[in-house]
């Protein structure tokens, strides 16, 4: 996966612990899947599968928010997740504060296999009629 410019350009605008702090989650969403797809959307790193978002993180004034899309329905024994929202959950991350580092890799891990399962799920489209190599 290429990198893209935009997102090293938004971690080297981060406050140096935040920054850090984002690097080092946002690597760990990279390193999901070689089809894992990066870009900067409303202003922060979100990672996808093909167009479907299914993590971020995004500095704050003291802490990082390791984000998911669909972070409600995914396993959280933990109970890292805070958020009352129908699908988003986040884990704020904070310098010099402790994280259950094993739990957040798991949850990111999580939700890129939940998202890979949603995926595969999806009906199949087929190509418009009269696309070339249609009916080969």
């Amino acid at each position: 996966m290429e990198h893209d410019p935009a997102i090293e350009s938004w971690m080297n605008g981060q406050a140096g612990d935040l920054s850090a702090i984002a690097r080092e989650w946002f690597e760990v969403m990279r390193q999901c899947g070689g089809e894992v797809r990066e870009l900067l959307h409303d202003g922060h790193p979100v990672v996808c599968l093909e167009d479907a978002p299914f993590a971020y993180v995004n500095a704050f004034t003291s802490h990082v928010n390791v984000g998911f899309f669909q972070g409600a329905s995914l396993p959280d024994p933990a109970h890292l997740l805070i958020g009352t929202g129908k699908f988003m959950r986040h884990v704020k991350v904070a310098p010099g504060k402790a994280v259950n580092r094993a739990a957040l890799t798991r949850l990111i891990v999580n939700a890129y296999s939940d998202m890979k399962a949603r995926l595969s799920s999806l009906p199949v489209k087929s190509p418009p009629p009269g696309t070339p190599g249609e009916g080969m």
